[in-house]
């Protein structure tokens, strides 16, 4: 699990933005469920996907509002 790139998400378009941000609360959810089994092994993943979507929220509200950051 590798943290997302702003600049390369800045590129994203609105659609794709929220298409990522569904993908990563999925990941989120996967993750809360192995580690509840006792099946996760690496922790640091939900720490990232969590940081993943305050990204991609930050990053659709800037669209939303038309800041060119």
């Amino acid at each position: 699990m590798k943290p997302l790139k702003p600049d390369q998400l800045r590129r994203m378009s609105l659609q794709d933005l929220e298409r990522e941000l569904d993908n990563q609360r999925t990941e989120l959810y996967r993750l809360r469920v192995q580690k509840t089994v006792a099946q996760l092994k690496n922790t640091d993943a939900l720490r990232i996907v969590r940081r993943n979507i305050a990204r991609l929220e930050t990053l659709i509200k800037e669209k939303a509002r038309g800041v060119n950051a």
